[in-house]
């Protein structure tokens, strides 16, 4: 029990952060992440202040959506956080964030190409767009799921961002990456276009994020 409540109180921080951060507007955006057993997933309810939540209202669910710890209703995208959660064992933390460049480039149906060292870190590539699908739908999940691939981060069409990791902090970090890579892409496009990374350098990148820098950052906490 002292675990889930420390857990329910990190997606408290992570949330607090999203606001700081300006990384969501309103009550938009959601938070999960997988209990040590990996059986369930504390998730937010659904349209709540992140400023306004307590530890108590954050929701505990199993992977087919049942709530098992809980008075409110858990997040819309709750689909969208289980699909990812089932086909990445690896993935323990999930962010979802609707910041401004980053939703530019998924509007505009544009990846983020392999441009900036420190996103292909963590990400593992380009940051590809799921085909849309209306919100909090199994298409959207699926969809999601075929374009996150193996990778860290993807772009939601016409909504926003999804960062995932092995911590909260690091699904966090994610997001904030994308949407600064999705600035600077916006903006060298703006001065004649942006140069891509080899395969073989975000290959060898991500590599040692995975193996040793991950591990000095505390990713896998």
């Amino acid at each position: 029990m002292e675990m889930i409540n420390q857990l329910k109180n990190d997606i408290l921080q992570t949330g607090f952060k999203l606001v700081d951060k300006n990384l969501v507007a309103g009550t938009w955006g959601n938070i999960s992440a997988r209990t040590a057993c990996n059986r369930l997933i504390a998730i937010t309810p659904s349209g709540r202040d992140y400023r306004e939540l307590q530890s108590d209202d954050i929701v505990l669910v199993d992977y087919n959506g049942k709530v098992i710890e809980g008075r409110l209703v858990p997040s819309s995208e709750l689909p969208l956080h289980s699909a990812i959660y089932q086909a990445r064992s690896d993935v323990k933390a999930i962010v979802h964030t609707h910041s401004v460049f980053a939703s530019a480039c998924a509007v505009a149906r544009k990846p983020i190409p392999p441009i900036i060292e420190d996103l292909v870190q963590l990400a593992g590539g380009a940051i590809e767009v799921a085909a849309y699908a209306l919100p909090g739908t199994k298409e959207l999940a699926d969809n999601a799921v075929q374009a996150l691939g193996s990778r860290n981060a993807v772009l939601l069409a016409n909504h926003g961002v999804i960062g995932c990791g092995q911590s909260l902090t690091e699904a966090f970090t994610a997001c904030e990456l994308v949407e600064k890579a999705a600035q600077i892409f916006i903006y060298a496009n703006q001065l004649g276009g942006a140069v891509v990374l080899s395969e073989e350098d975000v290959a060898c990148m991500h590599t040692f994020y995975l193996e040793q820098y991950r591990n000095r950052q505390g990713g896998c906490s």
